[in-house]
């Protein structure tokens, strides 16, 4: 795995709202903190940008690892192309978007020796979907394509329904859950008290608020767009379960594709300490009504000494009124003799 540097922090206690975070002191060199309370000490704020693909290249097949020059090699080739966008600019129709000092992940030319995030099938490819699934997305691209289930992008601009969750600012691109390295704002905060972790993504400011040990999940009926989240400890690894997800969101996702609805995902996430500046994070994707089999992916956060920013995504969310904006604006221009 990649290593992420990381500075020392003293005892610091920070007010969030109305929680009082304790920032723990380090422990020994290569023991992770503990919680007063015990618990193993996943707080703080995480970075899980990496230009590792999701997927396995071709040119990968039947590897498990890289050679610490080929990912630096990846990161370099990561880096140079989304620089070039600058300097090209963007292609034809496309509007383009911000700077690359903007993007201030893709300044960061870094890559994992693991090939692909997934790790589970061997060859670390999204499985193949069931026949189910295959008759249901003929039905649903027949029937109009809506819900739109895409992080980005959509399927017309007549409507905001049209167009992806994240650009109405309903789940971010990158947020998940799972939580997967897309774009920008790939940060999540893990606050702790006795009971309960809450999970803070940066892009669209979610948070899930999780109860570990405790009563079983939602009514089936109860369906939410992060869905329902229950959580315990096994040894010094957090294990995360979701449940109760809406059929209007994909059972996986990414920012510009989406397969399948969340109505059976079983999702399950992994948090380790590795050590004090590493978190291990893991999950799980169970839905057999969408994927042949299950899968898995596997990445480290990195601790980060800055806070997290508010993401005021519908606050002047300019993006998605000029969409439809300047598709009126096409029509008129259209249907003027």
């Amino acid at each position: 795995m990649t290593r992420f540097p990381g500075t020392r922090l003293g005892g610091l206690v920070v007010a969030v709202g109305l929680v009082m975070v304790l920032i723990l002191p380090r422990t020994a060199a290569g023991q992770a903190p503990t919680t007063p309370w015990g618990d193993p000490d996943l707080q703080g704020v995480w970075d899980y940008w990496t230009f590792t693909p999701l997927e396995r290249a071709d040119e990968f097949a039947g590897r498990d690892a890289l050679t610490d020059e080929e990912a630096a090699l990846i990161g370099a080739q990561g880096r140079a192309a989304a620089l070039a966008t600058d300097r090209d600019g963007p292609a034809p129709g496309n509007p383009g978007a911000y700077g690359q000092e903007v993007w201030t992940e893709r300044s960061r030319a870094t890559a994992l020796t693991q090939p692909s995030l997934i790790v589970d099938p061997p060859d670390g490819k999204i499985p193949a979907l069931t026949a189910a699934e295959t008759s249901r997305v003929a039905a649903h691209q027949s029937s109009g394509g809506r819900p739109v289930r895409t992080r980005a992008g959509g399927i017309g601009t007549d409507r905001a329904e049209d167009r992806g969750l994240a650009e109405r600012c309903i789940v971010g691109f990158s947020t998940g859950p799972p939580m997967l390295p897309a774009g920008y704002n790939n940060n999540v905060q893990i606050l702790q008290a006795p009971g309960y972790v809450a999970l803070v993504v940066e892009m669209i400011h979610d948070v899930r608020i999780i109860p570990l040990d405790g009563p079983g999940h939602v009514a089936p009926d109860v369906r939410q767009w992060l869905g329902d989240s229950r959580g315990q400890w096994e040894g010094d690894t957090l294990v995360v379960e979701t449940t109760n997800f809406t059929d209007r969101i994909g059972s996986f996702s990414t920012t510009g594709q989406s397969w399948g609805t969340g109505a059976d995902l079983r999702l399950t996430e992994r948090f380790t300490r590795v050590n004090a500046d590493t978190l291990a994070y893991e999950f799980t994707v169970a839905n057999p009504s969408v994927f042949a089999r299950t899968f898995s992916a596997r990445f480290p956060m990195a601790r980060s000494d800055l806070p997290l920013y508010e993401y005021a995504c519908h606050e002047g969310n300019y993006g998605l009124y000029n969409i439809l904006n300047g598709a009126r604006s096409e029509e008129r221009a259209a249907a003027t003799p």
